[in-house]
């Protein structure tokens, strides 16, 4: 199977996108797939937590700037063993995004990375920054899907549909392949009223919903900010999501 392609993205920072990757990681590596996440959101979160012996090298040196990168991404990836592998994002994206403005076809730059490494991984999964520049749209224009996490606020609702307009403009400007894989509630909790409200306005929608919620926890956030699993009840619900994903994977 050719390596396929999911963008964990949303325009609005805080939802869970860092905490997901790593997550579906470790699941989808334990359903013996061969992982690659890729780290393309300024604040390098899933590259903090994931890789704790930072090797200093970033995909920003990869992607480069006006010019490509002095490096080949085989030369930046972090093995974190178990199937994941970790190719590591940081402060300096801002830097690379701001150069890219001027580089020919620079909306298929991840794309064409990550060809060189197509037939070494399984599935990709790429962590991105909560708005929308050169690189998230890389990202989405690369991808085969994308999953969208959202937290269930009004706020959040509104961030939603900027997202999916901007990204049915994607689909019919750059990537018509673009599929969304479903949006996951992440940090639901059933107590509180503005919650519920908010997931049964975003099932209305008729738009695909993971029917399985990430609940609100602080136990989460800290596994992640380990670089590790979600354990007990949360460790089953990261697993059910994984278990969609394995079986769209297989489908492709």
């Amino acid at each position: 199977m050719a390596m396929k392609t999911i963008c964990l993205s949303n325009f609005k920072g805080g939802v869970g996108k860092s905490t997901a990757v790593i997550n579906l990681a470790y699941h989808l590596a334990d359903l013996g797939r061969r992982v690659l996440m890729m780290d393309l959101d300024y604040s390098g979160s899933l590259t903090l937590a994931a890789d704790r012996e930072r090797s200093g090298r970033s995909i920003a040196e990869v992607i480069g700037g006006v010019n490509p990168g002095r490096l080949q991404l085989h030369e930046i990836l972090v093995d974190l063993g178990g199937g994941i592998t970790l190719a590591p994002g940081d402060i300096a994206l801002t830097a690379t995004e701001a150069k890219l403005i001027s580089r020919w076809a620079r909306e298929d730059i991840i794309k064409k990375i990550l060809a060189g490494v197509a037939s070494d991984f399984d599935v990709c999964l790429i962590d991105t920054s909560p708005a929308l520049g050169i690189l998230t749209l890389n990202a989405l224009n690369a991808a085969d899907g994308v999953i969208t996490p959202v937290l269930p606020t009004a706020l959040d609702l509104r961030g939603l549909r900027l997202f999916l307009d901007a990204l049915e403009e994607i689909r019919e400007g750059l990537n018509p392949r673009l599929q969304l894989l479903g949006v996951l509630i992440c940090q639901y909790d059933s107590r509180i009223n503005l919650h519920n409200d908010a997931v049964e306005e975003i099932r209305r929608s008729r738009l695909p919903v993971f029917e399985t919620m990430i609940s609100k926890s602080v136990k989460i956030a800290q596994a992640a900010g380990a670089g590790e699993p979600a354990r007990g009840v949360y460790y089953d619900q990261f697993r059910q999501i994984a278990e969609e994903i394995e079986k769209w994977l297989k489908a492709r």
